[in-house]
């Protein structure tokens, strides 16, 4: 076992005494180049959870600038980051290039020296975006991030070149097969999603029945349905509520995954939360949230509380549950971004209760409603215990990725000599 010494730096602690410990600027340097007039000869690249890679100019998603002459030029092998709004920990923050092309001015992006080998250079500043490092370097207030200089500053564990190339090898290796692993869980997962789509559109279009007959109705954005079922719109099966509330009633809100939840701490001051912004909301109300409809931002509530005006909260005579399952599908389905007008990419304007009020649904008798809801209870939380077995499986695996990176590019392990 290796004589080992402390290295003077936090996230790091112990690491081989044969290893330098050095400031980012001795092995390298920020480099800014601003395309300019040269712009129509780079491709356009972006840092991504997956690092850098290759972007459209006529790509909209997103804040995006009307030219690329402010851009700068991104070169292969160097490091690229993005160390602004460092409050958020689930953005990208590094990223090593295979490319040559144009990047956001916002980005760092320095090159390395003959003293550090870039794919180890990268392996350690990737080992301080997962383990939060640069979240917690930044000043305080919402834009926080670190600069060029300040980056420069920080403290490098560094073991001789040789030592480098070999960790670099090792880890980009180990990564590969980890990464074949998480691809393939993650497919898994959108496959059962998918699935849970189907089921829930099949139940409340066609029913349980699979020899029922169908029709087509005239509504362009509405699928084939049962035929024995009547064609209605939501605002004659379902009447908006004005609930009170009290001051000190739990805060709730209306997520994309289809739950009304308690509100997180962290989202207080984030969102309009004052009262008179804010309306009762009983356990069995429907909530439908007039900005996120499209992302199936629809739920039948488990809890009693207030919630923002945003939403709207309905009540029924029919099984709410099942006009619930059915709103959901129509986000799935993409129908709200086809009937909604919305003022934001990613948002349909449904703010209006006249506009969801007008939106049509096929209604089966209340026995049969009971009956697909009571069955799309079950097989839904069939498939979501599945896909939470998943998920955890690979929260595991990410978990040993970011150890593993972790350990070797401090020096607590060493690579195999048969590497």
């Amino acid at each position: 076992m290796r004589e080992m010494k402390d290295s003077g730096i936090g996230w790091v602690h112990n690491i081989p005494a044969f290893w330098d410990v050095i400031k980012g600027k001795y092995v390298l340097a920020s480099n800014k180049l601003i395309v300019g007039a040269k712009v129509e000869e780079y491709d356009r690249l972006a840092l991504t959870l997956n690092g850098v890679i290759k972007r459209s100019k006529d790509d909209n998603e997103g804040l995006q600038p009307v030219k690329f002459d402010t851009y700068q030029i991104l070169k292969k092998d160097e490091l690229v980051f993005k160390l602004i709004d460092l409050q958020n920990i689930s953005t990208s923050r590094v990223g090593l290039s295979p490319y040559i092309g144009i990047v956001s001015p916002a980005y760092i992006i320095l090159k390395c020296s003959k003293k550090i080998y870039p794919q180890f250079a990268e392996k350690y500043y990737l080992m301080m975006w997962m383990n939060q490092v640069f979240n917690a370097l930044g000043g305080s207030g919402v834009r926080s991030s670190l600069n060029s200089s300040e980056l420069l500053e920080l403290l490098i564990p560094l073991p001789p070149i040789d030592e480098q190339k070999k960790i670099a090898k090792y880890l980009d290796e180990q990564c590969k097969k980890i990464d074949e692993i998480i691809a393939d869980i993650q497919k898994q997962i959108d496959t059962l999603e998918d699935y849970k789509k189907s089921v829930i559109s099949e139940a409340v279009t066609m029913g349980l029945n699979p020899n029922t007959k169908i029709t087509k109705s005239r509504i362009f954005y509405m699928a084939p349905y049962n035929k024995e079922w009547t064609l209605t719109k939501i605002g004659y099966c379902c009447k908006k509520l004005w609930r009170a509330f009290a001051p000190e009633d739990t805060a709730l809100i209306c997520t994309n995954k289809g739950k009304v939840s308690v509100r997180p701490e962290e989202m207080t001051g984030k969102m309009v939360s004052e009262d008179n912004a804010m309306q009762g909301i009983k356990k069995g109300d429907i909530a439908i949230h007039g900005m996120d409809t499209w992302h199936g931002s629809v739920a039948y509530s488990d809890y009693d509380g207030k919630i923002t005006r945003v939403v709207h909260v309905c009540d029924s005579t029919e099984d709410k549950r099942f006009i619930v399952y059915y709103l959901q599908q129509l986000a799935f389905n993409g129908v709200y971004k086809l009937i909604s007008n919305g003022i934001r990419g990613n948002t349909s304007d449904f703010r209006s209760w006249d506009k969801v009020a007008d939106i049509y649904i096929a209604l089966p008798k209340v026995d049969e409603q009971h009956q697909i809801s009571d069955y799309l209870d079950k097989k839904c939380a069939e498939i979501d215990s599945i896909i939470e077995n998943k998920k955890a499986q690979l929260e595991t695996i990410e978990n040993y990725k970011k150890s593993l990176i972790y350990e070797y590019v401090t020096g607590k392990k060493e690579v195999p000599e048969n590497e």
